[in-house]
């Protein structure tokens, strides 16, 4: 390992996009510690106290605790995100977009070129009513999260916290073009571990005051290293369909005859279907936030982290989007389509519809198993931390809370800060930029990271 670090650095292309990579992510964390003019910061923590659960704190994910502190970086990449997945879901409505997505290169750029005027407009209507909703804001002592509110304040906040995303989406752009690895990836890579040392210190004055003894300790290491190890697996995962290809005589010579396979990831979404479902689960927490109704006070209830409603919807939300995702980003019938063009079929399945169906039929059976996966793993964290409310359960509610284990009902009672977005986020951005480091040190003939096996990066 020693060594194949030494060899980044002994390739002066290789060092130049590394310490590249480092500079722009190391202007990106000092941004996010720039405070947006006119706030309260103290009035602004005790607001952020109260906004676990909420699509607020989903946001403050994505932009590094940025927006916990309303920094000039507060929207983070969000904007940015949102952008690309409406685009993506229009190129299946809109014929438009659809031609652009198959014109090569040209089209790809106007795509780019779309999501960033998307990205702006966004980011407006997000400053806009970040800015109004923080000036009718108070913190649970009453002081005014905004000292002196009116227009000026107003229009601060959008030009600053739209510059803010937009420069952001700059250094992105700047990483994945000059840097090592994906730039959008490795930003919300670098907000999520900065909170490293904040969770360790946890675990220490928890230790330090008997909240949590060693035993503890030693269960949830061995658990996130067990979850990594499940992660890495599972986002390697592939189910090879095997494909041939007939042989042509023309004069004396032969071609085609190759036998390859198609590759079907076992996660095909990523990470946007815990996207999708967590932003949609968070709507009622959010609108009991600002809308003080005792219907929508008691609906929200339900909606609490812990509460079985929750985690049923949860669950099933990330099951659907999972589904959604997969049939907008890969359509059997284009890639059956597409082998019966070049003169590729699989063996004993005739082509054209019969092709389309079978890997339709795979690529379901596999999609589940990526569903139940992406489930268990965004929702351990939260089963961790608070447990499963099943009192509020009818008829069998006090049943359970007095014969299932207390960790059951109440969880460990511990920060597990590494959830389930933000860990499937960071293993699988580690392993796309590690495997473009090592196909540079393989390219030019030296020692990778894994001498026996490559990296494989996840692809789509």
């Amino acid at each position: 390992m020693l060594d194949s670090i030494r060899n980044i650095f002994s390739i002066p292309e290789l060092r130049k996009r590394v310490l590249f990579t480092l500079l722009l992510l190391a202007i990106y964390r000092i941004g996010a510690q720039i405070p947006n003019p006119g706030i309260s910061a103290d009035a602004l923590a005790e607001f952020w106290q109260t906004q676990k659960g909420t699509i607020f704190g989903f946001i403050d994910l994505f932009s590094g605790r940025a927006m916990s502190r309303m920094t000039i970086f507060a929207l983070g990449i969000m904007p940015y995100i949102s952008a690309s997945i409406i685009l993506q879901l229009l190129q299946v409505v809109w014929p438009y977009l659809e031609r652009l997505s198959k014109e090569g290169e040209l089209g790809r750029k106007k795509i780019t070129q779309y999501t960033r005027y998307g990205t702006l407009l966004i980011c407006f209507i997000q400053a806009m009513g970040i800015g109004v909703y923080l000036q009718s804001l108070r913190s649970p002592g009453g002081a005014r999260i905004v000292p002196n509110p009116g227009m000026g304040f107003q229009l601060l906040t959008v030009l600053t916290l739209t510059t803010g995303t937009i420069f952001v989406m700059w250094l992105g752009e700047q990483i994945s073009e000059r840097g090592i690895g994906n730039g959008i990836s490795l930003i919300i890579f670098a907000g999520i571990v900065v909170d490293i040392p904040r969770g360790l210190q946890s675990v220490v004055t928890g230790f330090r005051t008997g909240n949590m003894d060693p035993l503890r300790i030693i269960f949830l290491t061995a658990l996130m290293l067990a979850v990594i190890a499940v992660i890495i697996f599972v986002e390697r995962g592939q189910r090879r369909i095997p494909v041939s290809y007939a042989k042509r005589v023309v004069g004396r010579r032969v071609y085609g005859g190759q036998s390859t396979h198609l590759p079907l990831r076992v996660n095909t979404g990523g990470v946007i279907p815990i996207i999708f479902a967590a932003s949609i689960i968070t709507i009622p927490q959010t609108i009991a936030q600002l809308i003080k109704v005792p219907v929508f006070q008691t609906i929200s209830q339900q909606f609490n982290i812990g509460m079985p409603l929750y985690n049923l919807l949860y669950i099933s939300a990330i099951i659907f989007f999972t589904y959604f995702y997969v049939s907008i980003v890969f359509n059997p019938v284009d890639v059956a389509d597409n082998l019966r063009k070049y003169g590729g079929f699989i063996p004993g399945i005739r082509p054209g519809k019969n092709t389309s169906d079978f890997i339709d039929t795979t690529l379901s059976r596999i999609t589940l198993i990526g569903a139940i996966y992406l489930a268990a793993i965004a929702i351990l964290p939260e089963f961790l931390i608070t447990g499963i409310k099943v009192q509020s359960l009818p008829f069998i509610g006090n049943f359970l809370e007095a014969n299932l284990p207390r960790w059951f009902t109440q969880g460990l009672n511990v920060d597990f800060y590494f959830g389930g977005t933000s860990i499937l986020i960071v293993v699988g951005v580690a392993m796309d930029t590690l495997q473009q480091i090592e196909a540079q040190l393989v390219m030019r003939h030296y020692d990778g990271f894994m001498r026996r096996s490559r990296i494989k990066g996840r692809r789509g």
